[in-house]
């Protein structure tokens, strides 16, 4: 069997790379762009830093921010319809996933409208044109959306969100400047930074992992794991720290390759958390990753004690056991030491048959390393609950 690996034809890293972008649209012959971006980064104004170099360099531009933190059907829709109306020819996204997932699925219904329903993209979609050039400009450090073949929308009908696996949605730009990530917050310093954690864990634990995927998601690991409390601590004081690059690097890496050989349990259930509480993406894959872990050690104990010496553990002397339980306990202090909630507020017994449901209907559920019946999930659940 083929292993298949999927990335951006270009992308540009460091501070300051988002002065290329006007080049990139020259050179490529592009007339107009279409910006994705959401309402509180054109507020605040990191969405004009892209903006304000496409005007020095004359290149005409429309905004589209109808864009939710867990973007809809109707989200996509409308902007599908926005985009036909606005003449332009390539897209530019700037966000976090919400305006890079809206982003992916605006070009690929643009450019396959037999998709038009969206919910059609759901899994793995046959479509036949690629979507719509697209430069991807991340403004946080987790979801690596800018580099990977999926996307997440919800269904607010059926109170789910469903994941869309397509070659053709990948932008084929991608922009990681680490100055459009300097006004995040704390809080969402740290979601994002442990969705990248969870990304480079499950990427080097799933099913799917060979040899070119381990190689990116264990540096993404030590990268993570080496930059986060450091990009944490300059959110909350202001000051400048040394975390902030390696985080947009690490996050960028573990996309590089999660998005080519999966997932598993973790953001199953962190999906149906969105979902149904409205639980932020990073916050839901957080809680559940060392309870994900400690489920999956048995068919993964030799992984997860190589995750340990990548997050920086001292496994001298340890057997492979001891060393696994390592890094389950130095995930937990991670998480501790950036403030993650323990338990999900609103989680209540009532609701586990139907969250457990979705979890193992979810598309990221099959790239897990050991098989969940319903009750384990169930279970899982329960380890979140207040």
């Amino acid at each position: 069997m083929a292993n298949r690996f999927v990335l951006n034809t270009v992308s540009y890293h460091g501070s300051g790379a988002i002065k290329e972008i006007p080049g990139e649209i020259r050179r490529r012959g592009f007339k107009k762009a279409f910006v994705c971006s959401d309402p509180d980064l054109v507020k605040f104004g990191v969405t004009a830093k892209v903006t304000d170099l496409l005007d020095e360099a004359g290149i005409p531009w429309s905004l589209y921010s109808e864009i939710k933190p867990n973007p809809t059907i109707k989200n996509v829709q409308d902007g599908v319809a926005a985009f036909k109306g606005s003449g332009a020819d390539m897209m530019v996204a700037i966000g976090g996933g919400s305006s890079m997932d809206t982003c992916k699925a605006i070009g690929t219904v643009a450019e396959n409208p037999e998709f038009a329903d969206v919910r059609s993209l759901e899994g793995v979609a046959d479509t036949k044109a690629h979507a719509t050039f697209t430069i991807a400009v991340p403004t946080t450090a987790g979801t690596a959306a800018e580099v990977t073949i999926n996307y997440v929308i919800t269904d607010p009908e059926k109170v789910r969100k469903f994941v869309c696996v397509d070659v053709n949605d990948i932008p084929e730009v991608a922009v990681v400047d680490p100055d459009m990530m300097a006004s995040m917050p704390a809080g969402l310093t740290a979601a994002t930074g442990m969705d990248a954690l969870t990304h480079a864990i499950e990427g080097y634990t799933t099913r799917g992992a060979w040899e070119l995927s381990d190689m990116f998601h264990y540096k993404a690991i030590q990268l993570i794991s080496q930059n986060l409390r450091d990009a944490y601590a300059e959110a909350k004081s202001g000051q400048p720290a040394s975390g902030r690059e390696g985080m947009a690097l690490g996050q960028y890496v573990a996309g590089m390759g999660f998005s080519n050989v999966g997932l598993g349990i973790d953001h199953a259930m962190a999906h149906t958390l969105s979902a149904h509480y409205d639980t932020p993406h990073g916050v839901a894959c957080a809680m559940l990753l060392p309870i994900a872990m400690e489920f999956n050690k048995p068919a993964v104990t030799k992984r997860l004690a190589e995750v340990a010496v990548a997050m920086g553990v001292d496994t001298t002397g340890m057997g492979e056991d001891e060393a696994a339980d390592a890094a389950i306990a130095a995930v937990r202090q991670l998480s501790a030491d950036v403030n993650i909630p323990k338990t999900c507020d609103g989680l209540v017994e009532g609701d586990l048959d139907r969250l457990a449901d979705d979890a193992l209907a979810d598309a990221c559920y099959p790239g897990n390393p050991r098989e969940a019946d319903h009750e384990a999930v169930k279970g899982l659940f329960r380890k979140i609950m207040a």
